[in-house]
């Protein structure tokens, strides 16, 4: 990983850029596990529902790590890290 070899200095408008999109990544993975513990506790209670819920619980992981991967690549961007 290429890390920046000077300090990096960062304007009031970038920092409130980076809360935000942090703000959005912590939401949406809420919203994602929130998905998850529902389509479990769904099955719990009507075993019968498993298949259907399945695939709600299989698609959770990927956008949890694609949000979490998006708000990563912004941040390094913005403090110009690279990866090698």
């Amino acid at each position: 990983m290429g890390l920046p070899t000077e300090p990096v200095t960062l304007s009031v408008e970038q920092i409130n850029d980076i809360n935000q999109k942090l703000s959005t990544m912590r939401h949406d993975v809420n919203n994602h596990l929130s998905l998850i513990l529902a389509a479990v506790e769904l099955v719990r209670h009507k075993p019968e529902l498993l298949k259907r819920m399945l695939e709600t619980l299989a698609g959770q992981a990927p956008k949890i790590g694609a949000s979490i991967s998006g708000f990563s690549g912004e941040l390094e961007r913005t403090l110009g890290i690279t990866r090698s």
